[in-house]
């Protein structure tokens, strides 16, 4: 049998089931053998033949220790690329059914996602979404995303579930590591937008380029009618721009570009700014903070810009999205501020605590921790970015993995020029409490790293842990016992336990 000819039986309806993970294959079913980073596929073939697998695809014949005659074996050159085309084929090839809209950058795809899906559902179409806080497929409820990008079994999956729900348009968050791994393969993009380049990811990419390059591939797949939205101010973006075929649409703030804005005001209760393309402009009035922010907004503009959609309406969906799980997320119940941001790079966190400085009327503090098993580098940095610009700052865990919690910080640690100023406590949850009883009134106390998260990866275990939850917990004992202390101390039915 020939590939084209299994694909073909495939697409037939014929419910044959592909897989990649030899573990959930059954009787009948087809096995792409893939080559991942950390295991081959081809590894796993017997197994794959022993749980009953009848169609073989793989880039290398073996001789397997199970199996017969009523095998296929089909090579191919790719078997990424073969995996990609069997997912769309047993899914009715949903990505030639939608519009595909995609963002890549080490800070802001999430909300470029949120942005570019509020805009699209301001002009009356649905737009499923698949990014690191969820993966919305217009059925009324949304799936949690383990991955930032999931692999093509998955996407041609969800792709098809929104196809059936109506919508019309998907946007989807492109990582650095799904990129690299070619799991976007067989998605015709529109367009696709770049928003910047910081320093993360050097613990599976090893080098800056080598971080560059996989962010470059999602426009040197980009066919000629497609269009590269790129930031005139990330001096990454021209060497993009030279790796692409398709069509270019610049952005930038208060900067000669196709697509411009022009900060009018920026305060605690948002931003408003003017979005201009082609001598026509509209205003935006949008409650996301900080420079990064719009350019963020720009970038989703862009995106729906070579989509076909008019300046105002994009403005419009701009302004109609309130709120971002944990980006910039105040947490309500005191007279000063809680804030819950995802910022877990360097230059993310400077971004975030730069925004809150000069709105901030009393204490900037920080409560933040690294990752543990990824990049290691970005760990003095973001110690230095945060004795910079906040006034307090507690070091504590974030999911510290495989390592051990106190290795991480005392390589975050490494960072300050001073340390006897800063708190160290490697529990999280009293992290947050320290800086939360401490706070007076019109701080801001910033929790940073975990964002819409609600676990802690400690070893291999994930056990769950929500920065949001602890700290509306804490805000609300707090409230009540303000409360309590200012009832009145008469009456016969007052007591205190």
């Amino acid at each position: 049998m020939t590939f084209e000819e299994l694909v073909a039986l495939v697409r037939s309806g014929n419910t044959l089931a592909v897989h990649t993970d030899s573990r959930l294959v059954q009787e009948g079913d087809v096995f792409v053998a893939v080559k991942g980073t950390e295991v081959d596929g081809h590894d796993f073939i017997d197994q794959a033949l022993a749980n009953g697998a009848r169609y073989i695809v793989c880039q290398r014949r073996l001789q397997p220790a199970r199996g017969g005659a009523s095998n296929e074996w089909i090579m191919v050159d790719d078997s990424t690329e073969a995996a990609a085309i069997l997912a769309q084929a047993a899914h009715g090839n949903p990505a030639s059914q939608l519009t595909n809209l995609a963002v890549t950058g080490t800070n802001g795809k999430t909300t470029v996602a949120f942005l570019v899906r509020s805009c699209i559902q301001q002009a009356g179409h649905k737009c499923g979404l698949i990014g690191t806080v969820i993966y919305d497929t217009c059925s009324g409820r949304n799936y949690p995303a383990p991955l930032t990008t999931p692999d093509y079994l998955e996407i041609a999956a969800k792709q098809e579930e929104m196809v059936k729900n109506g919508a019309t348009y998907m946007v989807i968050e492109a990582s650095s590591h799904a990129l690299s791994q070619n799991r976007l393969a067989q998605v015709r993009f529109k367009a696709a937008a770049f928003t910047n380049l910081a320093g993360d990811h050097l613990d599976y990419h090893k080098t800056r380029e080598s971080y560059l390059a996989a962010k470059t591939r999602l426009f040197s797949a980009l066919p000629p009618d497609a269009t590269a939205v790129l930031n005139r101010q990330s001096p990454e973006a021209e060497q993009i721009a030279g790796q692409t075929g398709a069509r270019l649409l610049w952005y930038a703030i208060d900067e000669k570009a196709d697509l411009t804005a022009h900060i009018e005001s920026m305060d605690t209760s948002g931003t408003v700014f003017t979005l201009e393309h082609r001598d026509q402009t509209s205003i935006v009035r949008t409650p996301l903070l900080g420079l990064y922010n719009v350019s963020n907004c720009l970038a989703a503009a862009g995106l729906c810009l070579a989509a076909g959609f008019n300046l105002d309406t994009i403005a419009a969906g701009l302004s109609a999205l309130k709120a971002i799980p944990g980006r910039l997320e105040k947490i309500d119940g005191a007279d000063f501020s809680v804030i819950v941001d995802f910022a877990h790079t360097d230059d993310a966190l400077k971004n975030v605590l730069a925004t809150l400085r000069p709105l901030c009327r009393g204490k900037l503090r920080v409560v933040f921790g690294c990752g543990g098993d990824r990049d290691k580098t970005k760990r003095p940095r973001m110690a230095k970015v945060a004795e910079e610009l906040a006034d307090f700052v507690i070091v504590t865990s974030d999911n510290p993995r495989t390592e051990r919690a106190g290795d991480i910080i005392n390589e975050i640690v490494a960072g300050f020029d001073k340390i006897d100023t800063k708190i160290i406590e490697p529990d999280r949850k009293r992290a947050i409490e320290l800086a939360i009883k401490a706070a007076e009134k019109d701080d801001i106390v910033l929790i940073a790293g975990k964002g819409h998260e609600d676990y802690q990866i400690i070893g291999k275990q994930k056990f769950h842990f929500s920065d949001r939850e602890i700290a509306q917990d804490l805000l609300l004992k707090q409230c009540e016992g303000d409360n309590l202390r200012a009832r009145p101390r008469s009456g016969r039915n007052f007591q205190v336990s």
